[in-house]
């Protein structure tokens, strides 16, 4: 059974079978950090760990359904859409987090060193499942 084409029912879910891993990644990060966090930096640390994490989540999440909802409606618009959120969030990003370094909050540590965690969780994840899925072959025509 193929992947519905764009614009059929089901063609956005189709196109996002790669987040169960990252995210069960993710949730196994945050299920051994924020408690760590919690024990050797008190619950500032354990927030800024949490929030870390979350906002990794919650930015590739937005990439990931953004892009699959482009390909799902016409493929053409995947590479506007996406370089069009990928701004839009960097700006965002951009902009709280010059507000949470001028607060002064004491978990801003915890939450860079989580975020650059989640990242390499998240990555090394959907890496993995990039290399495990099988590869689309297209034969010649007149093969």
């Amino acid at each position: 059974m193929s992947a519905p084409r764009a614009g059929e029912p089901g063609a956005i879910r189709a196109r996002l079978p790669y987040l169960r891993l990252p995210l069960a990644a993710c949730a196994a990060l945050a299920v051994v950090a924020v408690p760590a966090a919690a024990v050797l930096r008190g619950p500032t640390g354990a927030a800024g760990v949490a929030a870390g994490i979350a906002l990794v989540v919650v930015s590739y999440l937005i990439s990931g359904v953004s892009v699959a909802w482009a390909d799902a409606v016409n493929p053409r618009l995947i590479m506007s859409v996406g370089l069009v959120t990928y701004a839009t969030k960097i700006v965002f990003l951009g902009v709280v987090m010059a507000a949470v370094a001028a607060s002064g909050w004491a978990g801003l540590p915890d939450l860079g060193v989580a975020v650059i965690a989640a990242v390499v969780v998240w990555t090394g994840a959907h890496l993995t499942w990039a290399l495990r899925s099988p590869l689309p072959t297209f034969g010649r025509r007149g093969d």
